[in-house]
């Protein structure tokens, strides 16, 4: 990757020119096979915060403590800035745990694992098993039968419920949607595995006639499965009734296949949707993930990570020099994320997140309704907070409001931060832009029908 000056950068046929530096880099285009350019952010380098040495007489004049201070100060000034204009990432920016502030003079660590005590005393393990039962019961999973962990991200939710699956099944073939999280891939390549990847319907759920079809090209070898509950981009949920039945129907029994659930967001939101489909471990999943840090608002990136208990033998060793067992992706574990879960979880409680889930809903559709009111092609799937709608074709105004993009379209995730009032900046915003982007009739919005289905779309050709 080259970093350059000016870049073209080629949007819906259109040219805009980024005055700063940036860095491209050739990708597959969705189910397309030819590459085209996308935008990377700045280069970090060119804004970084050098680190300096004191000068000897520093402890006297006090010069770096201010220089520090007014860093720090400038830094806070940008957080809440950018804090104001954060749509398109899925994180719940409403939270206030100043009273966990008096625990940030420890140095608090869960290494190895959460059942089991290790020599280092300054843990906070009481508060990750509360928070592990607690996922327990809603996933529907007795004390006895499972075992988890709070991981250091989603992310390795979903290497740490893939690999319990490749253990379980070590000659086992990974199937994952083509609109699954990046991580599933990745955890394809670092544990060499084969992958095969499904089709997506238009809304982003996976297609169980070509899962089918994929099934049966390879009924010799197990089958792991990697369940979207919410994708990336689109918010979509898998059907896992449906899932389970293309395996039974295909020939698999339930001692050889493995399904991890990965529900970063909507895994902790569709609980509390009525008349949603279950994610239990009353039907035959082998893991879910979610993540601490998204719907729950824990300052911090985290995730929460369950499986059954016969399956976490086959990776697990005790570990003398810890007086624990080591079966965890990562050695140290951030002993304060377990207490911002606890203390959320306490403070709002089922009866709270469900209040939060439906004002998230509410709000979503409200966003998808204006949006098509303007004639903006926008779509929202049934169970999902996250709006699509066509990618703005300044890429200042996409960084404003911190827009997650792929190809010609965007989103927004609409969290229990995110207020009718910021969402009409946003929309008055927006639709203010738009009357300069296409004032000119040779320049018109993009025909996105094949990103999210032709009734949603609002080109020229299908409104």
């Amino acid at each position: 990757m080259e970093a350059v000056d000016a870049l073209p950068v080629h949007l819906n046929g259109k040219v805009a020119v980024e005055d700063f530096d940036l860095m491209v880099v050739e990708v597959e285009n969705g189910n397309k096979q030819n590459g085209r350019e996308i935008v990377l952010g700045r280069n970090v380098h060119t804004t970084c915060l050098e680190v300096t040495e004191p000068e000897a007489n520093d402890e006297f004049t006090g010069d770096k403590e201010a220089y520090m201070a007014s860093v720090l100060a400038r830094y806070r000034k940008n957080l809440m800035e950018r804090t104001q204009h954060h749509l398109g990432y899925p994180y719940n920016l409403d939270f206030d745990y100043g009273a966990l502030g008096q625990l940030q003079h420890f140095s608090i660590n869960n290494l190895g694992d959460p059942f089991i005590e290790s020599n280092y005393g300054v843990h906070s393990r009481q508060f990750e098993v509360g928070v592990l039962d607690w996922f327990a019961r809603l996933w529907e999973i007795e004390k006895s039968e499972y075992w988890g962990y709070i991981t250091n991200c989603g992310t390795e939710g979903n290497l740490h419920g893939i690999l319990v699956g490749r253990e379980v099944f070590p000659d086992g073939i990974l199937y994952a949607s083509r609109d699954s999280h990046y991580s599933v891939f990745k955890a394809a390549r670092m544990y060499r595995m084969d992958c095969v990847k499904v089709d997506c319907l238009v809304s982003g759920e996976i297609d169980c006639a070509d899962f089918k079809a994929k099934l049966l090209a390879n009924k010799d070898k197990p089958a792991i499965i990697n369940v979207n509950i919410g994708t990336t981009v689109k918010g979509a949920v898998d059907d896992l009734d449906l899932v389970i039945q293309t395996l039974e129907e295909s020939g698999f029994s339930q001692d050889r296949f493995y399904i991890h659930c990965d529900g970063a967001l909507f895994g902790l939101m569709m609980p509390f949707v009525k008349r949603a489909p279950k994610v239990t471990f009353q039907k035959p999943i082998g893991s879910v993930s979610v993540s601490g840090h998204k719907f729950m608002g824990c300052p911090m990136p985290c995730g929460v990570q369950l499986t059954r208990m016969k399956h976490i033998n086959v990776l697990s060793s005790n570990v003398e020099y810890l007086a624990s067992r080591d079966a965890t992706i990562m050695g140290s574990r951030n002993g304060h994320a377990p207490i911002f879960l606890w203390y959320t979880l306490n403070r709002k409680g089922y009866k709270g997140f469900q209040k939060e889930v439906q004002k998230c809903l509410r709000n979503a559709y409200y966003l998808k309704d204006r949006l098509r009111d303007a004639g903006i092609s926008a779509m929202l799937n049934e169970l999902s907070s996250t709006v699509v709608f066509e990618r703005p074709i300044d890429e200042d105004f996409v960084r404003r409001w911190q827009l997650a993009c792929q190809g010609n379209i965007a989103h927004v995730v609409v969290m229990p931060n995110v207020t009718i009032e910021k969402l009409d900046d946003f929309l008055n915003e927006l639709v203010e832009k738009r009357s300069t982007w296409y004032q000119d009739e040779k320049v018109r919005p993009p025909c996105i029908a094949a990103d999210i289905g032709s009734q949603n779309c609002s080109c020229a050709l299908h409104k």
